[in-house]
């Protein structure tokens, strides 16, 4: 009986990570530009010194879907999601390159352009620095425009230029942070053919019909596995009791 236990105990474990990670996703369901978990386990038989008499459940590394949400438009300047293909460079707290693919952006009191959780906005150079402006303008292939204090309206300097790349998805992955890095931690190279649009951001590209329908399938299966825990329990008991009167 405790074969029987063991193989629903592994089954119902991996019930509660998957809802775990569909739980998320439904909390993230506004947060923009939040990228879909995805989950898979599949059965692995157990091997020995005979033939795999049962199989367990084992989870699959997890999985991002980088399928672009809908764009919304917001008509502030600084607010701005990638058009197509590609991603926005950031900074990471451990100073690693990140990315994003939208960003309600902001200069704090340093003139450093950062990203709405804080994350330095990545240039040319490194992290964006933003003199004293009356106005900011960011164009279609992130070269960032100023206007100073007190000047023409039609006087507008170029800072710097974000930076863009749209690396192969298969070299990217979600990290613990939450955020998008390359798999071999290295910067992606900039592409100039990414462009991107101001006064919109990209929402989030979560299904909650979707997700809430996975999870009222995998709460379904989770009773299962506790019904099987609780027959395998059942059986022993009954198995005792034969013993006893034996």
């Amino acid at each position: 009986m405790d074969k029987m236990l063991y193989v629903a105990m592994t089954g119902a474990s991996q019930n509660a990570l998957a809802q775990k990670a569909h739980a998320n996703n439904l909390a993230n369901l506004t947060t923009s530009g939040f990228q879909r978990d995805l989950e898979q386990a599949r059965s692995m038989p157990v091997f020995g010194d005979s033939f795999p008499s049962r199989a367990y459940a084992m989870t699959e590394k997890p999985a991002t879907d980088f399928s672009a949400g809908a764009l919304m438009e917001t008509g502030r300047d600084l607010d701005v999601a990638v058009d197509g293909d590609g991603w926005i460079a950031v900074q990471a707290p451990d100073g690693s390159e990140a990315y994003t693919r939208t960003s309600s952006m902001n200069v704090d009191a340093l003139g450093v352009l950062r990203t709405g959780n804080g994350l330095p906005v990545m240039g040319n150079g490194g992290p964006i620095a933003v003199p004293p402006e009356q106005k900011i303008e960011v164009g279609m292939d992130g070269t960032i425009s100023v206007r100073g204090m007190g000047q023409n309206p039609s006087a507008l300097a170029q800072v710097d230029r974000i930076k863009l790349v749209k690396p192969d998805l298969s070299t990217m992955v979600k990290g613990t942070d939450g955020m998008i890095h390359t798999k071999s931690g290295q910067p992606a190279a900039v592409d100039g053919n990414v462009r991107m649009v101001s006064g919109f951001l990209e929402a989030s590209n979560v299904n909650a019909v979707e997700e809430m329908t996975s999870v009222l399938a995998l709460s379904k299966q989770f009773e299962l596995h506790i019904k099987m825990m609780g027959t395998a329990k059942e059986d022993d008991e009954a198995m005792a009791r034969v013993l006893q009167v034996s």
